[in-house]
Protein backbone atom coordinates (compact mmCIF):
# COMPACT_ATOMS: atom_id res chain seq x y z
CA UNK A 1 0.00 0.00 0.00
CA UNK A 2 2.86 2.37 0.78
CA UNK A 3 4.35 1.72 -2.66
CA UNK A 4 1.02 2.37 -4.36
CA UNK A 5 0.62 5.56 -2.32
CA UNK A 6 4.09 6.74 -3.16
CA UNK A 7 3.28 6.74 -6.88
CA UNK A 8 -0.44 7.58 -6.56
CA UNK A 9 -1.84 10.18 -8.90
CA UNK A 10 -5.26 8.56 -9.31
CA UNK A 11 -4.54 7.34 -12.85
CA UNK A 12 -1.16 5.63 -13.12
CA UNK A 13 -1.13 1.88 -12.62
CA UNK A 14 1.71 0.03 -10.94
CA UNK A 15 2.52 -3.40 -12.31
CA UNK A 16 2.57 -6.43 -10.04
CA UNK A 17 6.14 -7.20 -11.03
CA UNK A 18 7.29 -3.71 -10.04
CA UNK A 19 5.58 -3.93 -6.65
CA UNK A 20 7.04 -7.37 -5.99
CA UNK A 21 10.53 -6.22 -6.90
CA UNK A 22 10.36 -3.04 -4.79
CA UNK A 23 9.15 -4.94 -1.74
CA UNK A 24 11.30 -8.06 -2.29
CA UNK A 25 8.36 -10.49 -2.17
CA UNK A 26 7.20 -13.12 -4.61
CA UNK A 27 4.56 -12.13 -7.12
CA UNK A 28 2.41 -15.14 -6.18
CA UNK A 29 2.34 -14.10 -2.52
CA UNK A 30 1.74 -10.45 -3.38
CA UNK A 31 -1.19 -11.15 -5.68
CA UNK A 32 -3.01 -12.88 -2.80
CA UNK A 33 -2.61 -9.77 -0.64
CA UNK A 34 -3.62 -7.48 -3.50
CA UNK A 35 -6.78 -9.54 -4.06
CA UNK A 36 -7.74 -9.09 -0.39
CA UNK A 37 -7.13 -5.34 -0.65
CA UNK A 38 -9.16 -5.16 -3.87
CA UNK A 39 -12.10 -7.03 -2.32
CA UNK A 40 -12.04 -4.52 0.57
CA UNK A 41 -12.16 -1.62 -1.92
CA UNK A 42 -8.78 -0.26 -0.88
CA UNK A 43 -7.21 -0.74 -4.31
CA UNK A 44 -8.36 -1.11 -7.88
CA UNK A 45 -6.90 -3.38 -10.52
CA UNK A 46 -6.87 -3.43 -14.30
CA UNK A 47 -6.10 -6.47 -16.38
CA UNK A 48 -4.14 -6.72 -19.55
CA UNK A 49 -0.76 -5.79 -20.90
CA UNK A 50 -1.03 -2.23 -19.58
CA UNK A 51 -2.75 -3.38 -16.38
CA UNK A 52 -1.75 -2.99 -12.79
CA UNK A 53 -2.89 -1.65 -9.45
CA UNK A 54 -3.71 1.72 -7.91
CA UNK A 55 -5.23 2.97 -4.69
CA UNK A 56 -9.00 2.91 -4.51
CA UNK A 57 -9.06 6.31 -2.81
CA UNK A 58 -6.67 8.95 -1.52
CA UNK A 59 -3.82 7.57 0.60
CA UNK A 60 -4.65 9.90 3.48
CA UNK A 61 -8.13 8.34 3.61
CA UNK A 62 -6.84 4.78 4.13
CA UNK A 63 -5.80 3.78 7.65
CA UNK A 64 -3.42 1.00 8.52
CA UNK A 65 -6.31 -0.59 10.45
CA UNK A 66 -8.32 -0.86 7.22
CA UNK A 67 -5.37 -2.59 5.57
CA UNK A 68 -4.96 -5.06 8.44
CA UNK A 69 -8.71 -5.76 8.49
CA UNK A 70 -8.58 -6.53 4.77
CA UNK A 71 -5.50 -8.75 4.83
CA UNK A 72 -5.59 -10.47 8.23
CA UNK A 73 -8.53 -9.49 10.44
CA UNK A 74 -7.64 -12.16 12.99
CA UNK A 75 -4.76 -9.93 14.16
CA UNK A 76 -7.34 -7.56 15.65
CA UNK A 77 -9.59 -10.16 17.24
CA UNK A 78 -9.34 -11.28 20.84
CA UNK A 79 -9.39 -15.08 20.92
CA UNK A 80 -8.76 -15.48 24.67
CA UNK A 81 -11.48 -17.48 26.41
CA UNK A 82 -13.09 -16.53 29.70
CA UNK A 83 -12.58 -19.99 31.18
CA UNK A 84 -10.62 -20.78 34.29
CA UNK A 85 -10.05 -18.80 37.44
CA UNK A 86 -8.10 -16.04 35.65
CA UNK A 87 -9.88 -16.20 32.31
CA UNK A 88 -12.03 -13.12 32.79
CA UNK A 89 -9.09 -10.95 33.89
CA UNK A 90 -6.88 -12.18 31.05
CA UNK A 91 -9.67 -11.55 28.54
CA UNK A 92 -10.16 -7.97 29.80
CA UNK A 93 -6.41 -7.31 29.53
CA UNK A 94 -6.25 -8.60 25.95
CA UNK A 95 -9.36 -6.62 24.98
CA UNK A 96 -7.67 -3.49 26.34
CA UNK A 97 -4.50 -4.24 24.38
CA UNK A 98 -6.52 -4.95 21.25
CA UNK A 99 -8.42 -1.68 21.63
CA UNK A 100 -5.17 0.25 21.98
CA UNK A 101 -3.74 -1.45 18.91
CA UNK A 102 -6.82 -0.63 16.87
CA UNK A 103 -6.68 3.03 17.93
CA UNK A 104 -3.00 3.21 16.99
CA UNK A 105 -3.66 1.63 13.61
CA UNK A 106 -6.49 4.12 12.99
CA UNK A 107 -4.04 7.00 13.45
CA UNK A 108 -1.57 5.78 10.84
CA UNK A 109 -2.48 6.43 7.21
CA UNK A 110 -1.05 4.90 4.10
CA UNK A 111 0.02 8.41 3.09
CA UNK A 112 2.12 8.78 6.24
CA UNK A 113 3.74 5.41 5.61
CA UNK A 114 4.60 6.40 2.05
CA UNK A 115 6.18 9.66 3.17
CA UNK A 116 8.21 7.94 5.93
CA UNK A 117 10.08 5.62 3.61
CA UNK A 118 13.29 7.52 4.05
CA UNK A 119 14.26 8.14 0.46
CA UNK A 120 17.88 9.18 0.33
CA UNK A 121 18.57 12.89 -0.04
CA UNK A 122 21.28 13.85 -2.51
CA UNK A 123 23.10 17.14 -2.23
CA UNK A 124 25.11 18.65 -5.07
Amino acid sequence: MAQLAKYHDGRSLTRLEDLAQREAVSGNFLVQILNDLRRAGLIESRRGKAGGYLLGRAADQISLRQVVEAVDPSLLQCSVTRGGASGQAVRRAWEQISGGLQQSLDQITVASMASDQGDPMFYI
